[in-house]
């Protein structure tokens, strides 16, 4: 019976929950989820945790922050001026702004502390700092192309 690789695409479905019991994510109720091993698809601490699994496993990780999205780093939090956000726009923390960077990129903060002149932007990623339960099972495991 195939087992997951760290080259094989995986169909599975997962539910992820922060330890103290947020949904951050689930494909419950939907399609399953198809992801190509070894290509940044998922978070390495969960990859890592596949290998071996087999069509019709259902395993629970919990997996610490420094494994998946890493502590959060003070450093990420900005200060922005009131000013850069349209004028018309309704801020309350916890609201997820796009923002575009330097090199022309989208990169999303949440706005963190609003005062008069400035807004605290917060651009960790939204499960930085979180330990993480994935619950997943595997439906489908297809072996990686050769040439």
């Amino acid at each position: 019976m195939a087992q997951v690789t760290t080259e094989s695409k995986v169909t599975l479905h997962y539910t992820l929950t922060t330890a103290d019991g947020l949904l951050a994510d689930t494909t419950e109720g939907e399609d399953p989820e198809t992801v190509d091993m070894g290509q940044g698809d998922m978070v390495e601490g969960l990859e890592k945790r596949l290998i071996g699994l087999k069509v019709g496993d259902k395993k629970r990780f919990e997996i610490p922050c420094m494994e998946t999205f890493g502590p959060i780093d003070e450093d990420m939090v900005h200060d922005v001026a009131r000013s850069e956000f349209p004028e018309d726009m309704h801020l309350e923390p916890g609201l997820v702004v796009n923002f575009t960077a330097p090199n022309g990129e989208e990169t999303p903060g949440i706005v963190a502390e609003i005062g008069d002149d400035v807004v605290k932007v917060d651009f960790n990623h939204p499960l930085a700092g979180y330990d993480l339960i994935f619950d997943v099972e595997i439906i489908a495991i297809e072996p990686p192309v050769t040439h």
